[in-house]
């Protein structure tokens, strides 16, 4: 049972605690190393609901739907996010987003929201598709490639294609390497005031990218694009009460929204090719539901899509197997009860979906790749949280499950495609789990392949 209203007297000791440590430090270089070493001996020796040090801050992991669901419901309230990715701050703004309380939250999420849903999203479609045929354009009918290396841009393109308009590859040289010095500023573990090389490097190219940003804005604002785009309307929005939006908050928003698609959606992406090359039998099937609904045809809408419910299931087993997100945060601005323990005040309290969608109570079999899994327990997809959760939960998800189906789609249909590199890994540490390169894929055209020697 978890619960915010703890009595005085109730609950007085702490969540078990996991073994190993050291004095001072607790598990901090272990958890820098290979952190869910940690949580997966957590939840072996404690169950759900345990507790490890890092250098004298007191973590709490809870593991399962029942937390998990109170861990998003909660936040805002006596969970902080803000408080949780300091980070994040520092790349971005002290009054952004998530980071300036609930109302700031929900009035900076309405400006994007409506471009994420129904035909606004349909007409995306034919962006992911036109980015996709250049990239197999370029490689050609057969060859090697590193599939973060060439699906990582990629994605970056499409984002940057759908959200900023369909010239800004000329517009902005550099733009995929720029991203990923911004990214560099993602460190959840070493102080951001420390000079340190990665830190400078993001935060030089984040100013940049707000030069350049901001002179795309002053330009839509001096010549409309007509019909008006997802960087029009940015433009030219208000808030809900009519109030003035700071450019910084719309360069914000952009930045944001193609930094987290293109951090997360490249890992998925890569996994979700590597997890089918894996298991032929689930590729043939992709493959024949792929005829059936399109006839050989590239996919031209959401309904196509949406008519190719195997290919679904098998995004959505890998990202319960393969969550790029694998730790999410939340500092607690009040002590509350979990389970009969009590959490104090400042405590970080951790999900993992890496650990948490491989629970045999909850997934049987839960090392195994079986998209069918869904179809025979559909609750099994709901409580995936690779995408986090609750009013938090990333804006562009749809966005981003309907892109990497749109590139699985049009890959599979090409060509025949094998591992080079058979046992991927993903990439140690506290960076987001792409897959580790090398991760090379072989690949020739089918008509190539079908042909007589």
């Amino acid at each position: 049972m978890v619960r915010t209203d703890s009595l005085p007297g109730q609950a007085q000791a702490s969540p078990p605690g996991v073994s190993g440590g050291l004095p001072v430090l607790g598990h901090i270089a272990e958890f820098m190393r290979v952190p869910l070493d940690v949580i997966e001996r957590g939840y072996a020796e404690q169950g759900p609901v345990f507790t490890f040090s890092l250098a004298g801050r007191q973590v709490v992991t809870m593991l399962g739907p029942e937390y998990h669901r109170f861990f998003f419901a909660q936040t805002d309230g006596p969970l902080s996010i803000r408080k949780a990715y300091p980070y994040f701050v520092r790349m971005f703004d002290q009054e952004f987003y998530f980071f300036g309380g609930p109302e700031e939250y929900l009035r900076q999420r309405a400006l994007v929201l409506p471009r994420f849903q129904g035909r606004q999203l349909d007409s995306y479609v034919a962006v992911m598709a036109a980015q996709t045929r250049q990239l197999m354009d370029r490689l050609g009918d057969s060859g090697e490639f590193d599939l973060v290396q060439e699906l990582g841009p990629l994605v970056m393109h499409i984002a940057a294609h759908a959200f900023l308009g369909p010239d800004i590859s000329q517009r902005i040289t550099g733009f995929f390497a720029e991203f990923r010095r911004f990214s560099a500023g993602m460190d959840p573990v070493l102080p951001g005031w420390l000079p340190l090389p990665h830190l400078l490097r993001s935060r030089r190219a984040r100013d940049r990218l707000r030069i350049r940003l901001q002179e795309l804005i002053d330009e839509r604002r001096r010549q409309p694009a007509d019909p008006p785009d997802f960087l029009q309307t940015l433009c030219e929005a208000t808030y809900s009460d009519g109030g003035r939006i700071p450019d910084l908050v719309r360069i914000n928003l952009i930045l944001m929204i193609i930094w987290a698609g293109h951090e997360t959606t490249t890992g998925h992406v890569s996994w979700a090719l590597i997890d089918l090359l894996r298991h032929p039998r689930e590729l043939d099937r992709v493959r024949a539901e792929q005829r059936e609904v399109l006839g050989g045809a590239p996919p031209a809408s959401i309904r196509e899509i949406n008519e190719m419910r195997l290919l679904d299931r098998a995004v959505h087993e890998t990202e319960r197997l393969h969550p790029v997100a694998f730790i999410l945060a939340r500092i607690a601005d009040q002590a509350f009860e979990v389970d009969g323990y009590r959490v104090s005040e400042g405590t970080m309290i951790l999900l993992s979906p890496a650990v948490a969608h491989r629970l045999p109570g909850v997934y049987p079999e839960p090392g195994e790749y079986r998209p069918d899994r869904f179809l025979e327990d559909p609750r099994g997809m709901r409580d995936l949280i690779g995408f986090g959760g609750g009013i938090h939960r990333c804006l562009g998800v749809h966005f981003a499950y309907l892109e990497m189906k749109v590139i699985l789609t049009l890959l599979l249909q090409r060509y025949q495609l094998e591992l080079v590199d058979p046992d991927p890994q993903p990439i140690p540490g506290q960076k987001t789990k792409w897959p580790q390169s090398p991760c090379r894929v072989r690949y020739q055209a089918l008509a190539a392949a079908s042909a007589p020697a």
